[in-house]
């Protein structure tokens, strides 16, 4: 998302700030550790999903990673899920979805989940995208609102990766 794609957006609420700041925390967590990261957008601009993938598949021996809020028309839906298409990214995505649960307030476990979603398929790497609550769904979006919920989204992704990474 980002530009005019606004992802899932309620309100003054929009999918494309909150997962971008959520990804900027978690570059700065992974620098920190010593993690070289490469992003595919940090600013507000529209990036297509099969440039995204690109982005990833050139940049060396790395994971690809992909930040989203869900939506959905029942607004109980609710809770983090992380998604992955093959090979070690099922591994990679129970990692991190087992370090969101345990250190934020999720809203629930949705699992981790096959998915065939372009920016997996187009992954050369090990690859996730995860869905860190439900726009539609007032508790989740009180949460993604809330700037230390964010910190310790992307600080649990982070430490996902980094036990991948062993």
């Amino acid at each position: 998302h980002g530009a005019h794609d606004f992802g899932a957006n309620h309100g003054a609420f929009f999918e494309k700030h909150v997962a971008l700041d959520i990804s900027r925390r978690l570059e700065r967590f992974l620098r920190k550790n010593g993690v070289r990261t490469v992003m595919t957008r940090s600013t507000d601009r529209f990036i297509a999903l099969g440039t995204r993938a690109d982005i990833g598949n050139r940049a060396g021996r790395c994971v690809f990673g992909s930040v989203h809020v869900n939506d959905a028309t029942r607004s109980s839906a609710s809770g983090v899920e992380t998604f992955y298409h093959a090979g070690e990214g099922q591994k990679l995505a129970a990692l991190v979805q087992r370090e969101i649960l345990r250190n934020t307030s999720h809203g629930g476990n949705r699992g981790v989940k096959f998915a065939r979603f372009k920016v997996l398929r187009s992954s050369s790497k090990p690859a996730i995208l995860v869905e860190t609550g439900f726009a539609s769904n007032g508790r989740d979006q009180q949460r993604l609102r809330d700037p230390q919920y964010r910190e310790a989204m992307a600080q649990s992704i982070g430490i996902g990766l980094l036990k991948y990474r062993g």
